[in-house]
């Protein structure tokens, strides 16, 4: 009798969930286009473009909560009872520039998309970013009408071609995945298709994706540009490309990005998309991962494989690099600020994490052994992570988010992975 109790619960609780999406979206997207500007002193935020676009793939259920803190969050709430009805997170590149010493001077400014079911009532939209001691720094409010005659619709007609690489058990609850060319010609779009199969199988080669693979829907998006590869400018070389990328972001020559993020979504309107993949047709070591915006990985380097993988852990897990050099020390973590990333800790507020995993009296920072059996399973408190090599730990000793030589995610990292994959798709 309790377990049919319980099932009667679960399934209202479920029909419960269907029903608040029905009551406030319809099966739409919203495409919100923002500028993100200024230093370190003053950001702002303006509102650039509004869009709709058919089919909405990103979550229907758990909608007012965000499974990872980021970096800064959007909100949605009805207009007429204040009730949020949709929340995510996500991390910028504007928010990493700030970082640099460059912000200090003359303000920038950083194209931003995001993207949120279409409501059929007026919505209030919130706009939220956070420094890295987790505080708001900026937030810009807005309303959204949909009868506005100004929200153009996109992504109807004359969408990019795609093909499928990969169709989900359940497309209406499942994990929508884009690769998109970037540096391939319109002839070179068969080794495209090739190279996106590699970074797939690459991908679900790992746990806890291997497990879950069937809750991934994934497509390969055949953008071609005029010219191969990718610029770099520290060799006075720009190239004519889809999406505009190029090595040498914030004068780091393996950082690979594009600024270029409104492109990049109008090349993908109309496809079932919304974690993002760009594959660069390039043999030059970079790459780039920001959460909940885009991975961007270079194709023809021996590394490739295990840094997309790297990087899909950023831009879809939320996770923190675990690598600290001393050449490169940045300080991205304050010591007296908890991070919200899953994987690392400054010990200020550790519980929620992976403490339970950790046998009673391991010391802290925990030993790093000679014994290769002990490096690969032992858990505790290592120290270097977050770019310090004090002050800031992980959970193992390696792992695919310290190194690109382990073979795998930590079990750290795979828990919150699992999580995640979890809160999208149960």
């Amino acid at each position: 009798m309790t377990r049919i109790i319980i099932l009667i619960f679960s399934i209202i609780a479920l029909n419960c969930q269907a029903q608040d999406f029905n009551k406030y979206f319809t099966d739409r997207t919203l495409r919100l286009d923002y500028i993100f500007s200024g230093n370190k002193a003053r950001q702002e935020i303006s509102l650039a473009n509004l869009y709709t676009m058919p089919g909405w793939y990103g979550k229907t259920t758990r909608l007012g909560e965000t499974p990872v803190e980021g970096n800064g969050q959007i909100t949605m709430r009805d207009h007429a009872t204040g009730a949020v009805i949709y929340k995510n997170s996500f991390s910028t590149l504007f928010q990493e520039w700030l970082t640099y010493d460059e912000a200090g001077g003359p303000g920038r400014s950083f194209e931003n998309v995001f993207l949120a079911p279409m409501p059929k009532d007026t919505a209030d939209i919130t706009v939220e970013l956070r420094n890295n001691r987790r505080e708001t720094t900026v937030t810009y409010r807005h309303t959204v009408v949909p009868t506005d005659i100004l929200i153009r619709r996109i992504g109807e007609r004359n969408v990019a071609p795609y093909t499928t690489l990969q169709q989900a058990a359940d497309t209406s609850r499942c994990i929508h995945v884009a690769f998109v060319a970037e540096g391939y010609k319109e002839s070179e779009m068969g080794k495209f298709t090739n190279d996106a199969k590699a970074a797939l199988e690459a991908i679900f080669a790992h746990e806890p994706f291997k497990s879950s693979r069937d809750r991934f829907n994934v497509i390969a998006l055949k953008s071609a540009s005029r010219e191969s590869g990718t610029s770099e400018p520290s060799e006075g070389t720009w190239k004519d490309t889809a999406l505009g990328s190029h090595f040498d972001t914030f004068y780091s020559n393996r950082y690979l990005t594009t600024l270029n993020l409104f492109k990049l979504h109008d090349l993908l309107a109309g496809t079932p998309y919304e974690h993002i993949i760009i594959l660069v047709n390039t043999a030059e070591y970079g790459g780039g991962g920001i959460l909940n915006s885009y991975v961007l990985s270079m194709t023809d380097h021996p590394k490739f494989k295990p840094v997309v993988v790297h990087e899909f852990g950023h831009s879809f897990g939320g996770l923190a690099d675990e690598y600290a050099y001393e050449e490169e020390q940045l300080p991205m973590y304050p010591h007296d600020v908890e991070p919200w990333e899953a994987n690392i800790t400054t010990l200020k507020d550790f519980h929620g994490k992976w403490e339970e995993l950790i046998t009673p009296g391991t010391p802290t920072p925990t030993p790093e052994s000679d014994d290769p059996g002990t490096i690969r399973t032992r858990i505790g408190l290592f120290e270097g992570a977050g770019y310090s090599l004090k002050g800031v730990y992980r959970g193992m000793q390696d792992c695919r988010m310290r190194t690109n030589e382990n073979p795998e995610f930590c079990t750290v990292c795979r828990n919150a992975l699992q999580n995640l994959i979890d809160f999208y798709t149960k």
